[in-house]
């Protein structure tokens, strides 16, 4: 593993469980443990749970008395609509009204808000809010590297965590945060996740990091790798930067109209967007199940009719959907209707649109 690679302060864990390490997003990261990705699939969904390491996601506190105004302007979200201790997905976008990154916002109180942003974009998105602070009253301090995050997902998920936490668990609603004593130190405690199952994402000084690890692994949870998430995530049809969305694609093309809130007045990229959705959007992402045996890989061409009309951004063999399964954009006019099959290897494999997720979710809502 090369030494230029960031390490979370998991990383020894890691590597005393027997997890695989790979590059990602410039950190050590584990792709799965000794058991293999598809047992800590089943763990996520049909076990007591899982547990990842998901510190190399970057942390940014916004606060002041401006804090408000100014998510209002580089957000797609409404941050108005947040009450204290609620959560929202949420973007950045540039002039073009492409995406910089993918982000879920945190209020906390008064004048102070919380972003997680995605790992591979910290540094781009960090320098961002920077540049567009200018003229509000507030503070961007990137708290990543002295923040461990974790992510406790699965059928047990509360009852593991209740034990290690004066937090009232049962009392925080999905999308939504807490703040209280874990192991010994503050934490904050939201019910999200990217898996589709009920659990918790935990905040923690690093100096925390491996006694509530530890601890949540004694109480039955699993090591999960960047595998196992990734097939899970993808059962969801939840985006991934880099695959359903980029700074080639818009809300509108993405399906994400639904966190771009277009009439709460101006923000960064509001005109670009409001101006492609008058005009329609150049591709559509879809879900796709095949018919036949096969998995559809990214980049794989989606093809009607003898002609390439999409690819595919992400796909899997689901076990329990029993079906490949995808996330592609495709030639609008064949968003709805019309034959599809999926190239794989020189084979066409028929294909059928399916609006993701692709099996069922257990978010506590």
């Amino acid at each position: 593993m090369s030494e230029a690679l960031a390490r979370t302060p998991l990383y020894d864990e890691h590597i005393r469980l027997g997890g695989r390490m790979v590059p990602f997003a410039g950190f050590a990261m584990p792709v799965q443990y000794q058991e293999g990705a598809l047992k800590e699939y089943h763990a996520v969904r049909e076990g007591t749970g899982g547990l990842f390491d998901i510190s190399h996601m970057g942390q940014v506190r916004i606060e002041g008395s401006g804090a408000e105004a100014f998510l209002q302007h580089v957000t797609t979200n409404d941050v108005s609509r947040l009450t204290d201790g609620q959560v929202q997905y949420s973007a950045l976008l540039n002039e073009a009204g492409t995406f910089i990154d993918d982000i879920t916002t945190y209020r906390l109180g008064d004048s102070r808000f919380y972003l997680c942003i995605n790992a591979a974009n910290r540094h781009k998105d960090v320098a961002h809010l920077h540049a567009q602070a200018r003229g509000f009253d507030v503070r961007i301090t990137d708290a990543s590297d002295a923040t461990t995050l974790l992510a406790l997902q699965g059928e047990r998920a509360q009852a593991m965590l209740q034990a290690l936490t004066d937090c009232d668990l049962d009392a925080i609603a999905y999308y939504h945060v807490a703040t209280g004593q874990l192991g010994g130190s503050e934490a904050m405690i939201s019910r999200t996740g990217y898996t589709g199952e009920d659990g918790f994402e935990l905040y923690l000084p690093n100096t925390a990091a491996v006694g509530i690890w530890r601890a949540l692994l004694a109480a039955g949870a699993a090591p999960i790798g960047l595998a196992a998430r990734d097939m899970l995530r993808t059962e969801m049809g939840y985006a991934l930067y880099g695959h359903e969305i980029s700074d080639a694609v818009t809300p509108v093309e993405a399906g994400l109209m639904w966190i771009t809130r277009l009439d709460k007045g101006g923000f960064i990229g509001r005109d670009a967007v409001a101006a492609r959705k008058a005009e329609g959007r150049q591709k559509a992402l879809i879900g796709l199940r095949l018919r036949d045996r096969g998995i559809p890989r990214e980049h794989y061409q989606v093809v009607s009719d003898g002609r390439v009309v999409g690819e595919v951004t992400s796909g899997m063999y689901s076990p329990l959907a029993g079906a490949g399964v995808a996330l592609a954009y495709v030639d609008p006019a064949l968003a709805t209707e019309g034959e599809l099959t999926v190239d794989i290897r020189g084979k066409a494999i028929a294909a059928e649109r399916t609006k993701p997720p692709f099996v069922r979710s257990r978010v506590r809502k």
